[in-house]
């Protein structure tokens, strides 16, 4: 209870941050093993939403991901032929370091989320207008209460947090009645 209660109370802190904007707090896959539920559960509570529960419920085609396939075209060609071949209806996320792997990924299409990682503000400004609502935007890497609201000012979508799930505080409950 003490330690859920700590992510619930963390996560409202990123919902108020960023209040008045579009942006929706995310936790990520991040988890304590054998708490993934509880935690999810905990962030919900406390306001924000889940990204992805496993890695059976969205695709995301990482920079490793990317890399391996030879850039971002092929990886998501792959990821739909293979979709296809599973007969499988799962949306797909590909993260993007830059604007010139934005630009590949825009090229390309077929996707539904472009997860922004580790982009400074005015790059990330920037990235948003270019993405121009065609797909859902994500803001993700080294966000913290100190620096959401002005990711969240640029208009994106949503910003995961790892945080959440891994660097809250419990909250010190004691049982006692007095």
């Amino acid at each position: 209870m003490q330690r859920m209660s700590g992510v619930a109370t963390l996560t409202a802190q990123y919902v108020a941050a960023v209040a008045g904007t579009r942006a929706v707090i995310l936790d990520t896959r991040k988890t304590t093993p054998n708490f993934r539920y509880f935690e999810k559960w905990a962030v919900r509570l406390g306001g924000g939403q889940n990204h992805r529960f496993g890695l059976y419920d969205m695709v995301m085609i990482k920079d490793n991901h990317h890399d391996f396939c030879g850039g971002i075209a092929n990886a998501i060609r792959q990821t739909r032929q293979y979709l296809s071949d599973q007969q499988r209806d799962l949306r797909i996320e590909v993260e993007v370091r830059n604007l010139s792997e934005l630009d590949e990924a825009l090229s390309v299409g077929q996707i539904d989320r472009i997860m922004l990682d580790n982009f400074d503000v005015p790059t990330l400004r920037q990235a948003v207008e270019r993405i121009a609502q065609r797909y859902e935007t994500e803001a993700s890497g080294g966000i913290t209460l100190d620096t959401i609201r002005a990711v969240a000012q640029t208009d994106v979508d949503y910003i995961s947090v790892g945080a959440l799930t891994h660097s809250y505080k419990s909250l010190d409950l004691s049982l006692k009645a007095y």
